[in-house]
């Protein structure tokens, strides 16, 4: 009974008279999860589930191995080093290196505001790129000044940082968050940039622009309507309200730290 219904569960009721020769990588991933499910467990362990499958075959059996989750509602602990896997599949994420707990939460906390340097350049695809830039006070603001590049930031943020204008910082901005202007959003707090278009790959639903400007190297993930090609000088704008900054010292992210010093009185 119990092999009927994993293999109900899994699709496997063709195969139950094959031998295991005679199924395919992903038909002998699923068997092996019946093998799991048949013991009716309390949690599941799944260490690189994955890793040995073709590309295709792999994005297919992580939506199965979702659909599985979803319909047991068991708890379920899955290693992987593909951040990809991580963010598509899990609920909560823990990012650890070397050993050591870097954070924990959903995938869109990661995304969008990581603890430190090493989960924003690991947690998203293409990476994050990274400055090195100092804040200044600016028209009674404050900027990320990368060395003649200037990023001001919102009026709260510069309430909130004005105290550590002169602080060494190393600041993210991921790909997605830099527009050819051609195809800017409007409701967007923009800084233009000139840059040179070193390389370009056309991925079909996006434009991936490898560029140079002000002595930095980064990657613009832009409409794949843009026009720019190889060798052309152009400008490329900033979302000033997607800019991430992290400490240079310890690389923790500067506002992680201000927001929990403001609610803990006495913090540093």
């Amino acid at each position: 009974e119990r092999v009927s219904r994993a293999a109900k569960i899994l699709n496997l009721e063709p195969y139950l008279g094959r031998f295991p020769r005679e199924l395919s990588g992903g038909q002998r991933q699923r068997v092996a999860m019946g093998r799991a499910i048949v013991r009716d467990p309390k949690v599941f362990l799944f260490d690189e589930p994955l890793s040995n499958l073709d590309a295709k075959l792999r994005v297919a059996m992580r939506a199965e191995i979702k659909s599985l989750h979803q319909r047991l509602k068991t708890t379920t602990v899955y290693v992987t080093h593909d951040q990809v896997e991580a963010m598509t599949m899990a609920t909560r994420i823990a990012v650890l290196k070397d050993g050591i707990l870097q954070q924990v939460g959903t995938p869109e906390d990661l995304y969008f505001r990581p603890d430190n340097v090493f989960v924003a350049g690991f947690i998203g695809s293409p990476s994050m790129n990274f400055f090195k830039g100092t804040l200044k006070s600016i028209d009674g603001g404050v900027a990320v000044d990368l060395e003649g590049l200037q990023l001001p930031l919102s009026a709260a943020r510069s309430q909130r940082l004005a105290a550590l204008a002169g602080t060494q910082v190393v600041c993210g901005v991921r790909p997605e968050d830099l527009y050819d202007p051609d195809f800017l959003p409007m409701h967007i707090r923009s800084q233009a940039v000139d840059a040179l278009v070193d390389v370009t790959e056309m991925v079909g639903n996006e434009k991936l622009l490898y560029v140079k400007s002000g002595g930095h190297d980064y990657l613009a993930r832009v409409d794949p309507r843009s026009r720019a090609r190889l060798g052309q000088q152009m400008q490329l704008l900033f979302d000033l309200d997607r800019i991430h900054l992290f400490r240079a010292d310890d690389e923790k992210a500067i506002d992680k730290i201000e927001i929990e010093a403001e609610e803990v009185p006495g913090v540093n």
